[in-house]
């Protein structure tokens, strides 16, 4: 099993959950965050003076998924938050040693 962690920007949430559903992929958790990579933030204007903004909003997801439906996740995910500009975010996957659902007390794969 493996913890896929997406940093995306937010306005293609939608667009990497219907591609998740299309490849059976239907629970996920989203968090609303800000960071910051090679974009750098970005400058603006509020009320005539200008001040930069460091850290930018994106979106985290997290899906737990089998290990072998990583390469379908990933393609899934790079396909539907690309935009070809900087800043459309990066893909993280670390090992689940243990899942448990806590309703049934199912575990592993049958608590995904």
């Amino acid at each position: 099993m493996k913890l896929v962690t997406a940093i995306i920007k937010p306005f293609k949430l939608d667009a990497v959950r219907e591609a998740l559903n299309a490849i059976g992929i239907h629970g996920m958790t989203v968090t609303e965050v800000k960071g910051y990579g090679r974009q750098k933030g970005h400058k603006e204007i509020y009320r005539g003076a200008e001040y930069a903004v460091s850290f930018l909003p994106k979106v985290r997801i997290e899906i737990g998924v089998a290990s072998e439906q990583i390469e379908q996740v990933i393609d899934a995910l790079t396909g539907a938050a690309r935009t070809g500009e900087i800043g459309d975010g990066k893909i993280f996957v670390m090992p689940i040693d243990q899942a448990v659902r806590i309703r049934t007390g199912e575990t592993d794969l049958d608590a995904l």
